[in-house]
């Protein structure tokens, strides 16, 4: 459980958590503290660079299944970049009910990118396939908020053994991503596959593991980043690296509403993203639980209801700038933990640099310049790092339960499906394989479905309290709520 919270209501002390053995006035929360200007804008890049590469990974995903051009790419970045500052606005300052006013970085979710590419892929008129997922956003969004406060009391449907099955399936299923990646920008052509594309992502993977292993800090938490930085200059002598984007894109720029299209509403798409939304909700819900023990400031019911309004007002508000759907960033939760910096101005300062980057259309034009079998090499880390999250929430979830080990065996199968057999649903409509093409969809339903079965009807339920360990003073509820928490960390993936 939290910690007491080491703070008074006068006169100062020091901050037995600070790594700067700061000295902060007693009566403020170090959640409430403001940071010298410096101290508060290094930090927030480091914010920054701890989730950039997640942020700009599935608009460049989406966009390069719609087919855009380098420049087109360019302004989605940017817009994603920019309504991922906005979502940090609303959840570290807040505005009436909305916001848990944590030290928490939102940002595009990875859970939605394989149901968009799913609707791209059965979008006859490709230049439909973005209008169609916005307004599949803009829908789940609005649905989402009004449905938090009630999903806030719901938590106990959702424990690691679901959230560690979806979170695992969203790394499993984007690895074939990477790996496309790694191949090449085009498949079919001459080069791809080839020996050069496949050492340029080799080179990078190994750069990224080489920094990860012998540098600490700053540098360490930017090691994909930096791979990508030395991957894309690797490529130059190998005339692999197109400099195009930076010499087309404006210095300054502004997410246009609607740039793509005016939102249009297809069922199947909004019942999709309706489910991602669910399983987004769920990941901010866990990290929110993590956050407020890291912070000593610990989530309630109110503290969760208005994270997850926050999540979904910011989901619903993307749209209208070109961007996707929002959720919490589990990488900033760590990084909080391991800097034991925990103002949520920090985090907002980061939103801050967030939305310049998007109003820059030429800072966000250098990830296009990144080389695809560089962007594989570096992905492999990336969602193999989400798949690996979602294995340590499944420890942490009661295992030795055949019942538990029936629902991920199940789930998993049920997840895998359209990535080991892809014409599996080919018999289905194309409205039904919208959502049956999504293994994250139909894993976390199948999920969710079976732990209502076995654990909360009937007999399960019995045999969970007969099983379950007993410890002193009866306090088997209070162990799960907090194995909850710090189990289900890792929950937001994006």
């Amino acid at each position: 459980m939290a910690t007491q919270p080491r703070f008074t209501k006068q006169g100062t002390t020091p901050d037995p958590d600070a790594d700067d053995g700061a000295i902060r006035p007693e009566g403020i929360h170090p959640v409430d503290e403001k940071l010298p200007p410096l101290k508060m804008a290094t930090t927030g890049l480091q914010h920054v660079a701890a989730m950039y590469a997640g942020v700009v990974a599935p608009p460049l995903i989406v966009g390069a299944a719609v087919g855009l051009s380098a420049k087109e790419l360019t302004f989605l970045t940017g817009a994603c970049l920019f309504t991922a500052g906005l979502a940090t606005f609303l959840q570290t300052l807040g505005i009436w009910k909305i916001g848990a006013r944590l030290p928490f970085v939102n940002g595009v979710t990875f859970a939605g990118v394989a149901p968009m590419l799913a609707v791209v892929d059965s979008t006859k008129d490709k230049d439909d396939a973005l209008p169609i997922i916005f307004g599949a956003v803009i829908v789940a969004g609005v649905l989402g908020f009004i449905a938090a406060p009630f999903f806030s009391k719901m938590i106990r449907f959702f424990p690691p053994v679901v959230t560690g099955t979806v979170i695992t399936l969203i790394g499993i299923s984007l690895m074939p991503v990477a790996f496309g990646w790694a191949q090449g920008p085009v498949p079919g052509a001459d080069d791809y596959g080839s020996t050069k594309n496949l050492a340029l992502a080799g080179i990078t993977l190994v750069v990224v593991l080489l920094l990860r292993r012998f540098t600490t800090g700053f540098v360490k938490q930017i090691a994909v980043l930096l791979g990508l930085v030395i991957g894309t200059l690797i490529a130059i002598p190998f005339d692999a690296t197109d400099f195009g984007p930076i010499g087309e894109a404006d210095i300054v720029g502004f997410p246009t509403p609607f740039h793509f299209g005016a939102p249009q509403f297809a069922a199947a798409a909004i019942v999709s993203l309706c489910v991602v939304m669910v399983v987004s909700m769920t990941e901010s819900t866990a990290d929110m639980l993590a956050l407020g023990e890291i912070v000593d400031r610990p989530a309630d019911e109110k503290t969760i209801a208005a994270g997850l309004r926050a999540d979904c007002l910011g989901s619903a508000v993307s749209p209208l700038f070109n961007g996707f759907m929002c959720s919490a960033f589990a990488q900033n939760i760590g990084l909080v933990a391991m800097t034991k910096i925990r103002s949520r101005f920090v985090v907002a300062a980061g939103g801050g640099f967030l939305v310049l980057m998007g109003l820059c259309p030429m800072a966000a034009s250098l990830i296009a310049v990144v080389p695809r079998p560089v962007l594989g090499g570096a992905g492999v880390v990336l969602f193999g790092s989400v798949a690996a999250s979602g294995i340590q929430t499944l420890v942490k979830a009661n295992l030795e339960k055949d019942n538990n080990v029936l629902i991920v065996a199940v789930s998993l199968a049920v997840g895998l499906i359209p990535i080991a057999a892809p014409e599996f649903y080919h018999a289905f409509p194309e409205t039904a394989k919208i959502i049956l093409d999504s293994g994250i969809s139909t894993g976390c339903v199948a999920a969710v479905l079976l732990n209502l079965v076995f654990n909360h009807i009937g007999k399960g339920r019995e045999d969970d309290e007969v099983t379950a360990p007993m410890e002193p003073g009866g306090e088997i509820a209070q162990q799960r709520t907090h194995s909850s928490a710090t189990g289900s960390s890792a929950a937001g993936v994006h």
